[in-house]
């Protein structure tokens, strides 16, 4: 056994969650349940997923499905030789399945569902709901497993009051911080209709915009919050965390634990272990971090 998986064997009753990149470049997280293993984007190429899945000790014959936000090319670049070579579900709706077909002269196994709507693989539950981003019907999630609720929301141009309601829940969440706004202003390599479009209600969200957003997602029970898609040229890992644990202080939020992604390198995972009590069969949650 090596790399992360020589920190973390997973017993039987647990959830683990890692994010294996996440960037302009590609996204792709892997989550686990007693009884599911899925992807949340497949933005990497296949050879790059597996070799991440071989360190955590997994691999892609294994999965059980792959959750698709949208059908932008750093979320799907994977999808084909995965998804449709090795005939893992794609779990998608209906117009995003579309832009994929468009895209891939293959056959995907797609398990559409409308947005808005919930649907369950194995003991994973999956709420999905709008968010505002440039592409052509992109979601966001809630996931519901045995021990944890985890949102997921990335390539959010703003956020809604919608998404707070949906992801609220969350014990961990990944909020997008894609750009500092005045390293972008100045960037002298981005034209400017390319960085109107990244500030557009329906580009990516700001650091400066996160930090704002999560007045209205955090709670008591917000525990980790990872920090995602960093723009590699306008955008610093320092910044993203200085304004969101700045925000987190002035909300009295020490209690959640503030990640950053990368665009190269897997986040250590966070495991979370489901404890039943004889008497009522109601869960508790332990969770700790490869960090720790």
């Amino acid at each position: 056994m090596s790399g992360l998986a020589s920190f973390y064997p997973v017993p039987v009753e647990e959830v683990q969650f890692t994010i294996l990149g996440s960037g302009s470049g590609g996204n792709a997280a892997y989550l686990e349940t007693p009884n599911a293993r899925v992807l949340i984007d497949c933005g990497f190429s296949a050879k790059r997923i597996r070799s991440t899945l071989l360190d955590l000790d997994r691999t892609p014959e294994r999965l059980d499905g792959i959750l698709i936000t949208h059908e932008h090319s750093d979320h799907i670049h994977g999808l084909k030789v995965l998804a449709a070579k090795l005939g893992i579900p794609v779990y998608c709706n209906r117009h995003t399945a579309e832009e994929i077909r468009l895209h891939h002269d293959c056959t995907f196994d797609f398990q559409i569902f409308e947005t808005g709507n919930s649907f369950e693989i194995g003991d994973l539950g999956v709420d999905t709901f709008s968010i505002p981003h440039d592409a052509t019907d992109p979601v966001g999630f809630l996931l519901h497993t045995p021990a944890v609720q985890i949102g997921f929301l990335t390539d959010l141009g703003h956020g809604t009051r919608l998404i707070a309601d949906r992801v609220r829940q969350a014990e961990v969440l990944l909020l997008e911080t894609n750009h500092d706004v005045d390293m972008l202003n100045n960037d002298p390599r981005r034209p400017w209709n390319l960085k109107q479009r990244i500030l557009s209600r329906h580009g990516h969200l700001s650091n400066e915009g996160a930090a704002d957003f999560l007045e209205q997602l955090v709670h008591a029970d917000l525990q980790h919050i990872f920090c995602a898609h960093l723009s590699r040229d306008c955008n610093t890992p320092e910044l993203a965390r200085e304004e969101i644990t700045l925000k987190l202080s002035r909300l009295d939020a020490s209690q959640v634990q503030v990640h950053i992604t990368q665009q190269n390198a897997p986040c250590p995972p966070l495991r979370f272990a489901v404890k039943k009590s004889a008497a009522s069969d109601e869960k508790s949650v332990a969770t700790t971090s490869a960090a720790h």
